[in-house]
Parts: structure tokens; sequence; C-alpha cells
């Protein structure tokens, strides 16, 4: 028989246990047992929690079907059947003999209390699309948790690249990439990204981040996609389908959010209808946050309870146009126009004809959230003649309400 060696002497052997379906105790309902039952429950584990107290959260999951409570203080023979067992109870004495009975029973056994008198250490650990990571070192649960951080954060922004090496379908991800900072990008879009074989990019997606993307990528300008008989936007669903079906990862990198003026439905619709897979990726709309970057907040608590996004691109007596402006004008809450700069000064006359008082605040904020972002503040009746004199051009969001006015100037 082998001599039994102390843990310090030999490293933990790591293992992914498979516990779907497999008796699992936890004994002691505190915040540790917090902390590790979901975990445990993802994992499908048939989870009995033993202990005569438990926390509100703990004991929520008992209540709703997804572990089974027994209200009483661990006994010799709970263990019994287990496969897994974690011991997490402020007494020491029912922590040994729950320790030793996994050991007479050879279930792994983890323990809170004392990690060197356990059978099994719990990793530091954390998912990214389909990856778990589990991370040990030994005596320093905190250097444990810092790598695990790095690495995930890593694998969740596209800094570390781990590419599929298997053979896997083509897809289409349609990505709101924000307002414009390339910090401002969703953690799931900026992987996609990394995860691209092309990129079919807008001139108001955030453009730093095609700098980062490997040489293999191909980034192709939307703008630039030949037309030739087709519509632009059709011309851009007819490529978002030809690479698709190629085999290639394609990434549709749009400013804004996909589905907020930004076509996203009609590419989707055209994918859809070519049977290609596809996501969507929601972004952080320009309509709340360039005017938050600006110092403006669209609600505020005595001045404004709503506020409502058009697009100004037709103006008001255009028989095109889809706004009602004279509702638009009675509303007292906050206005944000999207794509009217060059609009704005018939936008601002309709307004005030249908009642809005000319001296209601404006602000037009250009280039949002990047580094040459500037913001110039007008009203109603001198945006026309301020937007000219300042040489306000696209793209920039126009915020209209006495939430101009709440905040200190940015």
């Amino acid at each position: 028989m082998a001599e039994h060696v102390p843990h310090a002497e030999h490293p933990a052997y790591p293992v992914g246990l498979r516990l779907a379906g497999r008796r699992v105790v936890v004994i002691g309902g505190g915040q540790v047992a917090q902390r590790r039952l979901p975990a445990l429950v993802a994992a499908g584990a048939d989870v009995t929690l033993i202990s005569p107290s438990a926390t509100p959260s703990v004991e929520a999951m008992a209540e709703s079907g997804e572990i089974t409570w027994t209200r009483r203080r661990y006994e010799d023979g709970d263990i019994a059947d287990a496969w897994y067992a974690l011991v997490a109870t402020s007494d020491a004495d029912a922590n040994a003999r729950a320790s030793a009975e996994a050991e007479r029973t050879r279930t792994w056994c983890v323990r809170s209390d004392d990690a060197e008198a356990a059978t099994a250490w719990t990793p530091a650990t954390g998912r990214s699309d389909g990856v778990t990571v589990a991370v040990l070192t030994g005596r320093d649960p905190r250097r444990s948790a810092a790598v695990r951080d790095a690495i995930v954060e890593g694998l969740r922004d596209g800094t570390l690249a781990a590419p599929h090496h298997r053979s896997r379908a083509p897809f289409v991800a349609l990505v709101g990439g924000g307002p414009g900072d390339p910090d401002l990008i969703t953690v799931r879009g900026r992987r996609l990204l990394a995860e691209a074989d092309v990129v079919i990019a807008d001139r108001l997606g955030p453009r730093d981040l095609l700098d980062e993307l490997p040489p293999h990528v191909e980034v192709i300008d939307a703008a630039k996609i030949p037309y030739g008989r087709f519509m632009a936007q059709e011309a851009i669903n007819n490529a978002l389908v030809e690479h698709a079906k190629a085999g290639k990862a394609v990434v549709r990198l749009k400013g804004g959010d996909p589905y907020v003026f930004g076509r996203g439905m009609e590419e989707a619709q055209a994918l859809a209808e070519a049977g290609i897979p596809y996501t969507v990726v929601p972004g952080i709309s320009s309509s709340i946050s360039v005017p938050s970057a600006a110092g403006i907040p669209v609600t505020h608590r005595g001045v404004a309870h709503e506020f409502t996004v058009v697009s100004g691109h037709v103006a008001p007596d255009d028989p095109r146009s889809l706004v009602d402006w004279k509702s638009l004008a009675r509303l007292r809450g906050t206005l944000v126009i999207l794509m009217g700069v060059d609009k704005i000064g018939a936008i601002a006359e309709a307004l005030i004809a249908h009642g809005k008082s000319p001296e209601t605040p404006l602000a037009l904020v250009q280039e949002g959230t990047t580094a040459a972002q500037r913001r110039v503040d007008a009203t109603l009746a001198t945006v026309a003649e301020t937007v000219r004199a300042e040489d306000v051009r696209p793209p920039a969001v126009i915020v209209i309400g006495d939430v101009v006015a709440v905040g200190p100037r940015k």
C-alpha cells in the first residue's frame, strides 16, 4: 500500500468533474455555499444541502427546487453515495467528521476551513464562449483569481488570441460598435471581431479597433463596396451572404446599435432568406451615450421624465417623413435627433411652428466620445445660424430640452 504523502509535496492534479445527475452533498448553508451552489446546479448535479440554516439566496434555491435542503446539522452517513462533497460549516468538529467520512467513502471533498485536510480544491473558475478557465495556485487564492480574470478578460475582449482549429459553420454577426470610442464596444462584440475572417465596417464604427485585427482578416469598407446596379444596402446584404457562403466568419461592424437607425433588420432578413446563421450583438446607442459624454442627461428628476429619439435625415416638410413633428413639439421631455445636422434649421422651424418655445435650449455634440468631441450650445431660435457659424458637421447628436442646461459643461 502506498504511503500517504502530504499535499504540500505534490501539486494538485487538475480534472473536470462531470456531475450531471450525480449526487453532491454540501454541508453548511452560509456564504461559501452561496458562492459555490450556482455552479454545481449549472453542472446539473443532484445537490443535497445539509444545514440547520441558510442565507436567503440559498434558501431561495431550495424553495425553487434547484437543490434539496435537509434542515439539520451534519450526521455520520450523510455523504454516503455522494460523488463530491463540499464541507463549509462554522463547526470545526462537524467539518472534521464530515471530511473523515468522505475519506472513508472515497468521496472527493473540499473543505472551506482547512484546504490541507481536503482531498480536493476548488479552482478559481471563469467562462467565456464555451471555454472554462480553472486556475489553481496552491495556497494563494487571490493570485488564482487574478490569473483567471486576466485569461477570461483576454478571451472576451480578443486580446488573447484563441482561434478555433476545428471546422465550424460559417456565421455572420451584426455587431453594434457603440458611439465611437473603441473602449465602448461590448465584450462580446470585441471577441467576435477577434474571431472574424471578414469585417465589413461602416465609417461610423469604432475605426481604431480595425488596427487590432490580425493581418489575415479581410477588412471591407462598406462605403466602397461596388454597387453597380444594386442599391448600397442591397450590395452590402449580398456581400454578407457571399462571404458567409464561402465559409467565412463575418462581422458587420456598425456604429451605435444595429437596430437603431442602423438598417440591421434589413441585413438580418437578407441573411435569413439565404439560410445563413447570424447573431445580433447590441451596441451602446449614440442617442444616450453621446449626450452623457457631453455632460447631458437625457432624463433628470424634476426636469424630464421621458426622451424621444428620432431620425433627422428627412426634413419635416418632406413627404417621405414618418415623424409626427407636431406631437413632438408638445412633449415636455427630451428630444434627441440623430443624422439631423443639415436639416436642423428646418426641424427647429417646425418645432417652433407647432408651439415649442424658441428659447428651448439645444446642444449639438459632434464626434461624441472620441478625441475630436466638441459640444456647441444654442436654442431653437439660433441653431441654424450657430451650425453655420461654428461649422458643425456630421456625425453629431442633437439634444433639445431643458436637460441641456442641467449639468456642468464638458
